[in-house]
């Protein structure tokens, strides 16, 4: 009989955070699969659990993969780990239980604090409608892609941000969305935790001067919604031709054309690109 996949959150910052319920789970498993072993041998020194460990990250995820389902598939318990919060989101164990799944695997959730939740809590913004988008690409040209998908976004936007990445990823966010309420939430749980409410252009000012340090989550506003379509698609987009004939460029187009038309900006941006 097959051993169980228990996909474990950690805590982001704070070790007390860790259950009872996830500290039992890692006690009674077979082997532990980690990000990173280094950081999980704190974890389990912290809570005096003694487990071996294999290491599972992006770069060795599908042979190391099929090494664990092999292990699942002889009968072992293995419980999934990342350096903080939930494996499988925005992480490769997203793979391992697709895996798992795929093999009739039994996946078993061993909640625990998760960043984009706890950071959605105490941003101040809209959370009845979200949408989490993780880690923008460090490719620009891929990152302004991504961020010229969520033009017409109502929904509150969720980022994840490396403190070295952070000045260029507002400065994109600024080109694309405007000047939108942010709120930056950095070292969650953690000595320095900050909640900084402010917006894309006070922002990016601010991290001029001001190299960021930490790891952050970004929550964005959505956009406004529309009114009701004056022109059509077509009506709208021959008229941004004519901005961009005047040397305004596409993107700035396709906001003044939204704005006289009603029609969504994606939408006549993309007809202008195309």
């Amino acid at each position: 009989m097959a051993g169980v996949l228990y996909v474990v959150g950690t805590p982001i910052g704070n070790l007390s955070d860790f259950s009872p319920r996830a500290v039992e789970t890692l006690q009674n498993c077979d082997f532990i699969a980690a990000e990173d072993t280094r950081v999980t041998q704190k974890l389990l020194n912290r809570f005096e659990i003694h487990k071996p460990m294999t290491s599972y990250f992006e770069h060795n995820r599908r042979e190391r993969g099929e090494q664990i389902l092999a292990r699942l598939l002889g009968g072992e318990s293995c419980a999934l780990v990342t350096d903080a919060g939930m494996p499988a989101i925005s992480d490769p164990g997203e793979d391992l239980v697709n895996l798992c799944h795929e093999h009739g695997v039994q996946v078993c959730a061993v909640p625990g604090p998760t960043a984009f939740a706890t950071a959605l809590a105490v941003a101040g913004l809209p959370t009845g409608r979200f949408t989490f988008e993780g880690f923008l690409s460090t490719n620009k040209p891929s990152r302004r892609k991504h961020l010229e998908s969520l033009l017409s976004e109502e929904r509150t936007m969720v980022f994840y941000e490396a403190p070295h990445k952070l000045l260029a990823t507002l400065e994109d966010m600024y080109a694309a969305f405007g000047d939108r309420k942010i709120a930056l939430v950095r070292e969650l749980t953690k000595m320095h935790e900050t909640i900084e409410r402010t917006t894309l252009s006070a922002a990016c000012e601010k991290y001029k001067e001001t190299p960021p340090k930490g790891e952050f989550v970004l929550v964005v506003s959505g956009a406004e919604p529309l009114p009701d379509a004056k022109w059509t698609l077509d009506e709208a987009v021959a008229f941004a031709k004519k901005q961009v004939e005047k040397g305004v460029s596409k993107n700035e187009a396709a906001k003044i054309a939204a704005k006289e038309s009603g029609i969504k900006k994606s939408d006549i941006y993309k007809a202008l690109t195309q």
